[in-house]
């Protein structure tokens, strides 16, 4: 199937897949709000499926790169859900010690896109640990749909700690300098913005894509730099940027922040429409800049 772009669609139809995506409208209330937007034969389901990840598009890594080592581990976190597992990519020949990158997915669990992120930051020299959110209700299903909705049923403030606890595993490795960042997407660049809170200076860079941001009370406590990226159409996440923004400088908090014109909400991610080719790269280049710039010893 070829990967139509964001600005084939009318923004209201956009906006509704957004909230079905974000599990505000079940799929039986986008199909009926996009039935008029069926027409020339196209049907409501048709729409749907076209919106959906494509897991084809994905791989800009292949997983059995020769220049990776990847294997599925799983962390103690005895503060959250017992356990957390997750997809470590990293160097096959290191050079010595590397930085560590926690990678968060979205509001689906560790799927192939995220996994993928996480070989392109392998293939970067950085130790990239993907967790799965999923672990507690059995991990990634397979599917976005159902993963969405096993997400539902998580226990939000115990995954939280799993995510911290994979961050203080990854820190503590011993192929690790010790220093680490978090990129995060949607749902996990709001864990990135909450883990900057939690971590203080034991977090040493982070960089939430389209991220919720921490309330203002919890900015004095973030201490690591941040890189915050936004999609200008994205009014939902990005309209609450300018009171994070004034937090951030109140509290002298090392940040940089770029609005993605034209970019909708999901734009790095390259399995849907909404994926914009330009702002991605864009904003992953700036991404690694950031992360060798505040990572490397």
């Amino acid at each position: 199937m070829e990967r139509k772009k964001a600005s084939e669609y009318p923004q209201e139809l956009l906006n509704l897949f957004d909230k079905y995506v974000h599990g505000d409208i079940d799929r039986r209330d986008f199909l009926e709000g996009a039935k008029k937007f069926a027409v020339g034969g196209v049907t409501a389901t048709a729409i749907w499926e076209s919106l959906r990840p494509n897991y084809a598009w994905a791989q800009q890594v292949p997983k059995d790169d020769a220049r990776l080592k990847t294997e599925y581990v799983t962390v103690d976190s005895p503060q959250g859900n017992g356990n957390i597992k997750g997809y470590l990519a990293r160097a096959a020949k290191a050079p010595g010690k590397l930085p560590g990158v926690l990678v968060v997915h979205e509001n689906r669990g560790l799927n192939p896109y995220i996994e993928d992120v996480a070989r392109r930051l392998g293939t970067s020299n950085f130790i990239a640990f993907a967790p799965d959110g999923l672990t507690s209700v059995g991990g990634y299903p397979g599917d976005d749909e159902k993963g969405g909705a096993a997400f539902a049923k998580v226990d939000k403030p115990k995954m939280t700690e799993d995510f911290i606890a994979a961050a203080r595993w990854l820190k503590a490795r011993p192929d690790c300098n010790g220093k680490i960042g978090v990129v995060g997407f949607c749902f996990g660049g709001g864990i990135a913005n909450t883990l900057a809170v939690r971590m203080g200076s034991d977090l040493n860079a982070a960089v939430p894509f389209y991220g919720g941001q921490p309330p203002a009370a919890d900015v004095p406590k973030i201490k690591a730099p941040l890189l915050l990226q936004y999609a200008a159409l994205d009014t939902r996440i990005t309209g609450n940027w300018p009171g994070y923004e004034e937090a951030l400088k109140a509290n002298h908090v090392t940040y940089t922040g770029y609005v993605y014109e034209g970019a909708q909400h999901g734009f790095h991610n390259d399995t849907t429409p909404r994926y914009d080719e330009k702002a991605a790269k864009l904003a992953w280049d700036r991404t690694l800049e950031f992360f060798n710039k505040y990572l490397r010893a």
